[in-house]
Formats: structure tokens, sequence, C-alpha cells
């Protein structure tokens, strides 16, 4: 079996670019309703993954700030506590499994490091499940 096959595309991800203020990632991350977002360069490279928790520390720890101010924060200034570790499009599903099993969803980049999608553990538990049904 090959990662691929489990690849959601970064056509049809949620993300952010490194150069995107805080208040643009807060109104996405609420948009989308999502908890956590791959952060990605203008080239395309995988930088880490934001997470709600990020912001509501960082915020929560600058007590004057307000949505104007907001706009000038750069994403990268806000500390992470981890990134979600991510895989390359040849690594071996032991590989994609350990890792999705720590973490909501696994990047994939390609053979130049550049970003091209996730893969999250519900595809994967669906799979699975799935597979198990026709077997019994």
């Amino acid at each position: 079996m090959n990662i691929l096959f489990f690849l959601t595309p970064k056509s049809e991800v949620a993300y952010i670019h490194d150069d995107e203020s805080l208040r643009q990632v807060l109104e996405k991350m609420e948009y989308h309703k999502y908890s956590a977002v791959p952060i990605i360069s203008r080239q395309g490279t995988y930088v880490g993954t934001i997470t709600e928790g990020d912001l509501l520390w960082y915020i929560k720890n600058q007590l004057d700030l307000n949505l104007q101010e907001a706009r000038r924060i750069l994403i990268t200034n806000v500390p992470r506590r981890s990134d979600n570790t991510p895989v390359s499009i040849d690594s071996n599903m032991e590989d994609l499994l350990d890792k999705a099993m720590k973490q909501n969803f696994v990047p994939v980049l390609d053979d130049k490091k550049s970003f091209i999608g996730i893969v999250t553990r519900k595809d994967i538990m669906k799979y699975f499940a799935d597979k198990m049904k026709k077997t019994e």
C-alpha cells in the first residue's frame, strides 16, 4: 500500500502561509472550524503546525492584544508547542501509521520537501474499519 492512497491533496487542505498575520490565521481557523492547520512557506515547504492552543496561549500572554494589533503579528512569531511531523511521499506505511497514532493529521512532503497534502487519522481508521466490515 502507498501513502498516496490516503492523501488529501494540498488543493483540498486548509493551510496558512508563514507570512500571514495572527488575525488572518484566527479568521481562517474559525471559518474552517479546524483546531490545527499546517503552516506552509510561499515556496511550498512545510514550516510546522499551528494549533488553537498555541494561539490561545500567545493571546493570553499578550494582555494588550486587539484585532488591529493582531494584523501586525506574523504567525511565525507565535510560539508553537510542537509541530506535526511530516512523512515523505516514499515513506513506508509503518512510518505513516506511527505518526498518525500521535497526531490528527500527517503532512506529506514530496522529494523536494514541498508540502503536497495530508493524511488524516480519520481516513486511516475509516479504511481499516471498512476492511474489517468486508471480512465479517
